[in-house]
């Protein structure tokens, strides 16, 4: 399934892929932090808008890869307190 939706993607024309990739990953990148001030799932929504604009800006690729980063090493402290 997954490797089906990535290859009709990579056949848009790449302004489509561009904005829609764009227009997706920011409103939920901004939703995020919303739910971040207010009670809803922020880092989960940071995360998926980050994922999404990685397929198309290299700046997001690294914010998301540094943010999996800060994820990886809170759920690690989090396992060593609960042991």
């Amino acid at each position: 399934m997954f490797s089906y939706v990535k290859k009709v993607w990579r056949k848009l024309p790449h302004p489509l892929r561009w904005l829609t990739a764009a227009t997706v990953g920011f409103t939920l990148l901004v939703l995020g932090i919303v739910f971040l001030v207010i009670p809803g799932p922020g880092i989960p929504l940071i995360i998926a808008g980050l994922a999404i604009l990685a397929t198309e800006f290299t700046w997001a690729e690294i914010w998301l890869a540094k943010t999996k980063g800060h994820v990886s090493r809170a759920v690690n402290r989090v396992k060593k307190k609960k042991s």
